[in-house]
């Protein structure tokens, strides 16, 4: 496969699934149309704005090929409709929805973190600062958390990043991982596969055995 068709096709997973992420933010908190469409484009580019203002690639991608906004938006408006419909149906939430819900937010929150990740590294690696490996990496990370960062604050909640399921460490990984596969066999293909891989893999195993970071006290502690 050509690698710009695969990394557009990366950039595509990425951007659906951090925009479906960001509607259903909105949805849980209650918010309307245009508040739904805002987060779920902010959750979208915003990681990408940010690499874009660090390495000085003005004005960001997002504003100057907006293709993946619109993206952003029509995902963002299927999704608010498709929930609207089944709220509609069955004349509220239930519990068994919000379980759905929450489980839908973490796969598209998760595919799109790993998306971004690698998205991010490969830019670093496109750079001129290639040879940076704390770079590439740290633009890997900030790609793939920074528009649930973002989300999160505008929805009034505390980030992800900072409290839960190995988010940031997992992005961390994945992104160390993209930018030694890409030393060791030169194939941006290879290495983004195997980072969104592993970054997968690591939030769901942090999920599943509920892995968090040691904190210095828990907060429902007697």
């Amino acid at each position: 496969m050509d690698t710009e068709i695969f990394i557009f096709i990366t950039n595509i997973i990425g951007t659906v699934a951090f925009a479906v992420s960001g509607a259903m933010a909105g949805i849980r908190k209650n918010m309307d149309i245009f508040g739904v469409n805002i987060l779920a484009i902010l959750t979208a580019t915003g990681g990408g704005i940010i690499r874009d203002l660090i390495t000085g690639t003005t004005p960001p991608a997002a504003f100057t090929n907006p293709v993946y906004v619109i993206i952003a938006a029509v995902a963002a408006n299927l999704t608010f409709i498709y929930v609207f419909w089944q709220h509609k149906q069955k004349h509220g939430v239930s519990d068994k929805a919000r379980i759905i819900y929450d489980k839908v937010f973490f796969w598209f929150d998760t595919l799109g973190l790993a998306a971004f990740t690698a998205d991010g590294v490969h830019t670093g690696l496109l750079g001129s600062h290639s040879d940076n490996a704390f770079l590439v990496i740290f633009l890997g990370v900030v790609t793939g958390v920074g528009g649930g960062v973002l989300r999160d604050v505008l929805s009034l909640e505390m980030p992800v990043i900072f409290v839960k399921h190995i988010y940031a460490c997992a992005s961390l990984v994945g992104a160390a991982i993209v930018y030694v596969v890409y030393v060791l066999t030169d194939s941006s293909e290879a290495a983004m596969l195997a980072g969104f891989f592993f970054v997968c893999v690591i939030r769901f195993c942090a999920a599943h055995y509920g892995w968090n970071l040691p904190k210095a006290y828990r907060s429902d502690a007697k």
